[in-house]
């Protein structure tokens, strides 16, 4: 009989992440950052904030569009789930810089941003599709399911 060196999944470990090292180029993921980082115009969120002179900073748009949209790809739509993920996978601890907002939050920014965030999302999947890095199936955008084929192509169901 072999003898195996033991390993143990019920374990913790302390590991330094470099965050701009786990979006790797060509997946989705790293498309979204450098979209929603370097070629949205994100302007259209600002008119929803007051905060200017008072209050707290509030959340950057950028960090809530890359989880939110991010989670929604992966077919994450809880607040409260997309919450945990900030807290516990790499992937979203690397696209928000490790800034895990709470599910109100990002509960909160998708009811007053909806149509917004379609229209960004929406050119994302675009750009991503040019860039092949979708296949041609369903994901839950917003609630409801939509097929990447009407998105791109404009094609009716």
């Amino acid at each position: 009989m072999p003898n195996f060196i033991p390993y143990n999944l019920n374990q913790m470990t302390m590991v330094a992440i470099e965050f701009n090292r786990q979006i790797q180029p060509g997946t989705f993921e790293f498309a979204l950052n450098y979209l929603i980082e370097h070629k949205l115009d994100l302007s259209i969120f600002n008119g929803g904030y007051k905060n200017d002179r008072t209050g707290r900073p509030a959340y950057d748009t950028a960090i809530l569009l890359k989880i939110i949209l991010f989670a929604y790809s992966k077919g994450i739509t809880s607040s409260r789930e997309i919450q945990s993920c900030c807290e516990h996978n790499v992937i979203f601890m690397a696209l928000t810089c490790h800034t895990v907002v709470h599910f109100t939050t990002i509960a909160a920014f998708v009811s007053r941003f909806s149509k917004e965030m379609i229209t960004l999302f929406e050119q994302v999947l675009l750009v991503c599709h040019e860039q092949g890095l979708l296949g041609m199936n369903c994901l839950r955008l917003m609630g409801a399911t939509c097929l990447l084929p009407a998105i791109l192509y404009g094609v009716q169901y």
